[in-house]
């Protein structure tokens, strides 16, 4: 019997044992370890955030799932990989130290065949003094990054709609904490989403609503933007982006980095090298992404963290990592099979793999700030990664060391996006699009990066319903009911 421990239940971690566990049956044990005793649909954690679901909604136990999943459920954090296993046992292991199931602080070493990391990220607050760190998250910001935060964020959110009710005026202000932040997406689907609710609550005339991001330009996405259809157009995704802020007044600041967070203000500094201060009465910032800390150690008990993981904490897979000249990146660098080069038993999916590079145009401040987003690699892109790594231990185990290793390089995927800017039935919104590939390929696809015929945008109430649709779907598959294999990722 073969033993796959599966670190993270996530989107990417979730799949991968979940489909791990369907094509391997009895024969062998799928492992899956995460702190959490939930499992939350991440992407309508910005419809809790305003009051428009509860978490209960998103959320859902993990512990009956793998059961019938016949998955072994482990209620606790990684902390460290022996990939060589130790003196005098060969067997490799991860030790892990539980957050629940009655065993909180006991720790465990769990010998595995394989191990797959999709331990996602670590929300890194402290990267940002004032942000939030520890038990100070919500002291100056709030967060919609977890359902709880969510939470607390409506809590917080209605307090300033209360005052607005009352003609007191409000600054809102939402966008990304750090120059070097990701997932600007979620920030952007929260500002139209608050917005959206000013309005139907009677209060938007009180309300100043601002966005602070590190991209470089409205609609950069840490994708360099795109061009896409729409209306039978090609349109970049900066129009397409600044048309909305426009139509909905609301304000933006750009290229800018939060270099410090306090009570009612940020400062900040922008590409040019100038520094600022902004405002605000509420304020929701995007924190930066890192690797969980995951150390490694080989037979002899010393640490090759270094060579097990990139600096920023994210595990190395089987990507180009060469240092290069933005204008010498290109497809071929990303990662295909998401396998560690050191160590063939250990895979990365999800935001734990290190991509190769970013893939926005890498900028810094005139006084040497970075100030660019980092890859995007949630949603879409973790599921179909998941899946593929599962696919590719299934067949070693299986079939032995020489199987074939599945594919699924984000050079050559597509992925398609439902952003909300408003829930409704009869008045919600959203921006529906596709971008195909993720990554550009300028050689493949020269000008724009991306095929043209696949990348195109809409924005009105059938995007809504199909992202209201969505949400029941995917909490539907994660829950394996029947039929959850036909749903794609």
């Amino acid at each position: 019997m073969a033993r796959l421990v599966v670190l993270g239940g996530g989107v990417a971690g979730h799949t991968t044992a979940t489909f791990a566990a369907k094509w391997l049956g009895k024969e062998h044990e799928v492992v899956v370890v995460t702190p959490n005793a939930k499992w939350n649909w991440i992407p309508s954690n910005i419809w809790v955030g305003v009051g428009e679901m509860s978490k209960e909604e998103v959320t859902f136990d993990l512990a009956p799932v793998y059961e019938k999943a016949g998955i072994t459920f482990k209620q606790a954090k990684a902390v460290s990989i022996n990939p060589e296993g130790k003196e005098g046992a060969d067997k490799p292991f991860v030790t892990i130290e539980y957050t629940g199931q009655g065993k909180a602080g006991e720790s465990e070493e769990v010998t595995y065949d394989y191990i797959v990391n999709a331990t996602g990220p670590k929300l890194n607050f402290g990267a940002t003094p004032g942000l939030g760190e520890g038990s100070q998250i919500g002291e100056n910001t709030v967060s919609v990054c977890t359902a709880d935060h969510a939470v607390h964020a409506n809590q917080e959110l209605r307090k300033i709609f209360e005052k607005a009710a009352k003609g007191e005026k409000q600054k809102i202000l939402v966008g990304t904490g750090h120059g070097m932040c990701t997932c600007q997406g979620a920030a952007f689907e929260y500002i139209f989403n608050i917005e959206h609710e000013a309005r139907k609550a009677g209060v938007r005339d009180n309300l100043e609503i601002k966005w602070i991001s590190n991209e470089s330009f409205l609609g950069d996405f840490g994708m360099g933007g795109l061009h896409m259809k729409v209306g039978g157009y090609v349109v970049s995704s900066r129009i397409f982006t600044e048309s909305l802020f426009a139509e909905r007044g609301v304000e933006y600041i750009t290229g800018a980095h939060v270099s410090k967070v306090e009570k009612g203000k940020v400062d900040y500094e922008l590409l040019d090298g100038s520094t600022g201060e902004e405002p605000f009465d509420f304020a929701m910032l995007i924190p930066p992404f890192a690797g969980v800390g995951l150390k490694a150690y080989n037979k002899a008990g010393e640490d090759i963290t270094d060579t097990v993981f990139a600096p920023n904490g994210f595990m190395k897979v089987d990507a180009d990592y060469t240092p290069k000249p933005y204008e010498e990146w290109k497809a071929s660098d990303w990662p295909r099979k998401y396998q560690n080069p050191t160590y063939s038993n250990m895979f990365a999916a999800g935001i734990a793999f290190a991509p190769p590079h970013i893939i926005s145009k890498p900028m810094k401040s005139a006084n040497g700030t970075p100030i660019n987003p980092t890859p995007p690699r949630t949603g879409m892109p973790s599921g179909i990664i998941g899946k593929a790594v599962a696919h590719s231990v299934c067949d070693l185990i299986q079939n032995g060391a020489n199987a074939h290793l599945h594919e699924a390089s984000m050079a050559e995927m597509g992925a398609a996006c439902v952003a909300s800017a408003g829930k409704g039935w009869m008045d919600g919104q959203a921006a529906a699009m596709t971008v195909y590939p993720v990554v550009p390929d300028y050689e493949k696809y020269p000008g724009t990066g991306r095929d043209t015929d696949y990348t195109f945008g809409e924005i009105g109430l059938a995007g809504h319903w199909i992202k209201h649709i969505l949400h029941y779907l995917f909490i539907y598959k994660a829950k394996l009911k029947p039929g959850w294999t036909l749903i794609p990722e």
